[in-house]
């Protein structure tokens, strides 16, 4: 099954261009972007698509907004927190290495308090959810229920931040899957990468499950890397 066709809205094209500027340095930190109606008229939009977009960069931290102020470039280096990921991914493919750096180091913490934490129903959820996995329909569902996998380990850590840590680095991931699902066409092979770390930490094996998530990341890492569809690279 080939992947789906993608069809940006004028607000998702819109706030991709206002991103790559800001990011760029072409809207410097600090500075007001032009009135509304000039910057509307400039980029060919109406107002309500451009207020949509603005909508959109404030919550990735990029600007702020002030009645009777305008809109202002936040300081995203100092300021920014890890909701920038997604937007930067999208610009520039250089993050994902950095996310996938993280990934390993990250993962395997989550996997060994996992093993020395999970309790019963974690075990359960984990292994259903390698079945989950195994279930999946097409390349999209298989890597979605992985992920889900990757949520239910975090969780069995008993650690909140842990999870959330996770639906950060997934929140920088997922929004460019379709370019990395190489590792998920093959539903039986996702699962079975899976499975030892299932398997670790319903045996409360901490070097075990650390090991089993680092050659899960690794592994998944360079089918991602190898399949990969080149996109075009944006400088920072």
């Amino acid at each position: 099954m080939e992947d789906p066709i993608i069809r940006d809205t004028t607000v998702d094209a819109l706030e991709r261009r206002l991103r790559d500027a800001i990011i760029g340095g072409r809207h410097p930190v600090g500075a007001l972007l032009p009135p509304e109606r000039e910057l509307a008229a400039s980029y060919g939009v109406n107002r309500t698509t451009l207020k949509h977009a603005f909508v959109r960069l404030m919550q990735a931290g990029l600007v702020e907004t002030r009645h009777g102020v305008g809109t202002r470039v936040r300081d995203f280096w100092r300021l920014g927190t890890a909701e920038l990921l997604p937007s930067l991914v999208l610009r520039d493919d250089a993050w994902l290495g950095e996310i996938f750096e993280v990934r390993r180091q990250v993962g395997t913490l989550i996997g060994a308090m996992a093993a020395r934490r999970a309790a019963a129903p974690d075990v359960l959820a984990l292994r259903e959810q390698v079945a989950a996995v195994r279930a999946g329909a097409d390349g999209d569902q298989v890597q979605l229920a992985d992920a889900e996998f990757h949520r239910l380990l975090a969780r069995a850590t008993g650690n909140r931040v842990y999870l959330l840590m996770t639906n950060t680095l997934l929140g920088g991931y997922l929004p460019v899957r379709q370019a990395l699902v190489a590792p998920f066409r093959d539903a039986g092979a996702a699962a079975d990468r899976l499975r030892p770390v299932a398997e670790a930490v319903a045996a409360g094996d901490e070097d075990a499950a650390r090991r089993a998530v680092e050659t899960y990341m690794t592994d998944t890492e360079a089918l991602m890397r190898a399949g990969a569809r080149p996109r075009a690279r944006r400088r920072r």
